[in-house]
């Protein structure tokens, strides 16, 4: 089973900030595969889509950002899912808003959600999708800006990045992540 996680905050007060642009892409694909994720255990909402390629697991964790390792690793163990199985999306504050870059290992660079993951996974060499954010304006503090709705003006360019990752992530299911990181990192 392969396992795609984005990363967010639950709660309506944080359904449209920066932060959650990786349960949007999760979104996205549980509206495509029409598969709602309804299920929960371990702190997480989840949904297990049988696709033409193997199992699907669709995860948002419940824990908020700063925990995700929480939900993450004892929904890995339980499902027997490697961290080469999975993929990670999260927003990037390095990363022009409506890029995406994807790796498949590295440092959390400042991000209190990736920092979670590879403390929980005890590695940092996983696949994952950057989502780019831009950075705040001068004197904007970076936590008031990932925690802030995108403008009129950045939303349907976050909608169509959205809709970029989870095809990034439909293209890994049914080829390597390296062939998937060639194809999209340039796009």
């Amino acid at each position: 089973m392969k396992m795609i996680i984005g990363l967010g905050n639950p709660g309506k007060q944080y359904e449209k900030t920066r932060h959650n642009i990786g349960f949007h892409v999760i979104d996205e694909l549980a509206n495509r595969w029409g598969s709602p994720i309804m299920q929960t255990k371990f702190n997480g909402m989840y949904a297990i889509i049988h696709r033409p390629e193997g199992k699907v697991m669709l995860v948002k964790p419940l824990t908020y950002m700063n925990l995700s390792g929480e939900c993450v690793r004892p929904l890995m163990d339980y499902y027997d899912v490697t961290p080469e199985e999975i993929v990670v999306i999260y927003d990037d504050l390095d990363l022009p808003a409506g890029t995406i870059r994807l790796r498949q290992k590295g440092s959390a660079g400042g991000h209190n959600g990736m920092k979670s993951l590879i403390a929980h996974l005890g590695t940092d060499t996983f696949n994952r999708i950057r989502v780019g954010i831009d950075r705040p304006a001068s004197g904007m503090k970076v936590a008031d800006y990932v925690l802030s709705s995108f403008g009129k003006e950045e939303q349907p360019i976050m909608a169509e990045v959205a809709k970029k990752s989870a095809s990034a992530c439909e293209a890994w299911l049914g080829k390597p992540f390296l062939e998937v990181m060639n194809q999209f990192n340039g796009a």
